[in-house]
């Protein structure tokens, strides 16, 4: 029940920390309430949708009603298992912009500019392409995190990334490379046709030393003693005990559990702790504030062909799929079928892109539900850079209480242009000639749906999350009254304590979160250990040379 480094959630940025401290001869306990993620839900691609509606595995997190999105309380699922959120998520692996990272740097968090972060992202990868002839100046080749791209055998997939280059838009061959913008083949990180997650990346390899253990336990709040972290508190078995920490707890619990487990601890807005009547270590009026997401709608469309992914959509079909994975980890099931993307700027003036599209094979929701009955696809299609902020709060100083979580979506004018912009451009992809052999009627929005009025009401009604929470507990310099943690991941305001995970992004990235949050963990972990950052690349990523004047 010690150790040199007690790290608090086996998600995607602790397991990389575990795997890194444990790699220096540190001794490291790792804390997680989450259960195993053993069996095929979990471990086959093609059966994504299952972990994070299950809650064997999710926390089951909701949103309060979301006064902008008809007071609809949108899912939040996080992790609660080995490997977290990288077990229950969708596998695409996008880094970010470049200008993302720079925009860290710019708001305080000094050596987190992309030339910074750029040589930690290489060294997590072992992306499949750089031994084909892939571009080692950008991408890693050796590291514990396998990236790969599906087949794009369905002509749907190609379709989408032939109509985006006729639509202007231009091609991409690898966007987490020197050029983001553009349309082209989506990565995942799936290695052999199976789900490579950040427990299979960095967890098991570091459980295989014996300077690493991992104990499953709820942990209840962090230990302070005279204004330093010295453990955690946890419960198992009934009981309550406390495991101590020799140099540093490291919160890494997401960007939902992490504010809620500093608060709980003392640490956050003065006035809301003494509403639960916790006692005050650090007024930190930051934690649980700034919280973001990504929101996106599914377009779809029917296909005139039955060439979606809509033929495994009966009991015979998915008892093939599964049996195949099974036995050869081959087949749709190998693959989380999200195999072409875009990322687009809606208009000029944008420097870099602020739309996201996702392609896929067949017209469903996450929660495994025919949108329509028959052979269809769609684009998920969403604005990356909203401007709306929201709060994560202590619904009850009881630590097995839920927290109260209001994303905001939606509050700002600019969220209602910027979504409309980009269901027209995903519509203008979609009528290009390279659609015309498969293209039916448009399901959702459908056809009528024309003005802002409809956009708008589609919006309300459709919205979802792309299950991209982060920011509430943003990084910053030490003199910034609402930064939680410094660029060193120190909390401010308590000795022995770093938090590392998607909750210190100032500001969210371009793209899904997965593969930023581990970069998060990998970096950290030099911290922690007190090494200097790897050496700052200088490599220059592609920006449009118009993009004043141009959209496209």
């Amino acid at each position: 029940m010690r150790a040199d480094y007690v790290v608090v959630g086996a998600g995607s940025a602790g397991c990389a920390i575990a795997y890194r401290l444990a790699e220096a001869g540190k001794s490291v306990l790792v804390l997680e309430h989450g259960g195993s993620d053993a069996g095929p839900f979990i471990q086959m691609p093609g059966a994504l949708s299952y972990p994070m509606n299950m809650p064997r595995y999710d926390w089951g997190y909701r949103s309060e009603p979301e006064p902008n999105l008809n007071d609809r309380r949108l899912a939040c699922p996080r992790g609660k298992v080995i490997g977290g959120s990288s077990s229950i998520n969708g596998m695409v692996y996008v880094r970010g912009h470049a200008r993302d990272f720079d925009h860290w740097a710019e708001q305080g968090a000094d050596g987190w500019a992309y030339a910074d972060v750029l040589p930690y992202f290489k060294r997590m990868e072992c992306w499949d392409d750089c031994g084909h002839g892939g571009d080692p100046s950008w991408r890693g080749a050796d590291g514990p995190l396998h990236v790969s791209r599906g087949r794009r055998d369905n002509p749907l997939v190609r379709a989408f990334v032939e109509a985006g280059e006729q639509a202007g838009f231009g091609r991409t061959d690898d966007y987490n490379g020197e050029r983001q913008e553009g349309v082209g083949p989506f990565e995942m990180t799936v290695k052999g046709g199976r789900r490579w997650s950040a427990a299979n990346a960095y967890l098991r390899p570091a459980l295989k030393r014996p300077n690493c253990k991992l104990l499953r336990a709820f942990v209840r709040r962090v230990v302070i003693r005279d204004g330093r972290a010295t453990g955690v508190e946890i419960a198992r078995g009934g009981r309550v005990e406390t495991v101590e920490a020799g140099t540093e707890v490291i919160l890494a619990a997401s960007a939902i559990n992490s504010p809620k487990l500093l608060m709980l601890s003392g640490i956050g807005p003065a006035a809301h702790l003494a509403e639960h009547g916790i006692d005050l270590v650090a007024d930190r009026p930051g934690v649980g504030g700034n919280l973001q997401d990504h929101l996106e709608v599914y377009v779809q469309w029917a296909a005139t062909r039955p060439v979606s992914l809509f033929r495994y959509w009966n009991l015979f079909g998915k008892g093939y799929v599964g049996a195949r994975w099974l036995f050869t980890r081959t087949g749709p099931g190998a693959s989380n079928q999200f195999e072409s993307c875009g990322f687009v700027r809606s208009r000029a003036g944008i420097d870099y892109p602020d739309v996201q599209f996702h392609f896929l094979p067949i017209a469903v929701r996450y929660d495994g539900r025919a949108a329509a009955e028959g052979h269809g696809f769609q684009v998920h299609t969403g604005p990356m850079r909203s401007e709306s902020r929201g709060t994560v709060r202590l619904a009850s100083a009881d630590p097995e209480a839920p927290p109260s979580i209001r994303f905001n979506y939606m509050s700002h004018d600019s969220d209602w242009r910027d979504f409309r912009a980009a269901i027209r451009l995903a519509r203008e992809i979609v009528g290009q000639p390279a659609f015309d052999p498969y293209r039916g009627h448009e399901i959702q929005p459908g056809a009528a749906a024309q003005s802002d009025e409809a956009l708008d009401a589609f919006i309300r009604d459709h919205a979802e999350s792309a299950y991209h929470p982060c920011g509430t507990a943003r990084m910053g310099r030490r003199d910034d009254p609402l930064a939680v943690v410094d660029p060193q991941c120190r909390v401010i305001g308590v000795e022995g304590l770093r938090l590392a995970d998607s909750s210190i992004f100032p500001r969210i990235t371009n793209g899904n979160l997965n593969a930023p949050s581990i970069m998060v963990g990998e970096k950290a972990a030099d911290h922690i250990l007190g090494r200097p950052p790897l050496a700052p690349s200088n490599a220059q990523p592609w920006i449009h040379p118009n993009w004043r004047t141009a959209q496209r």
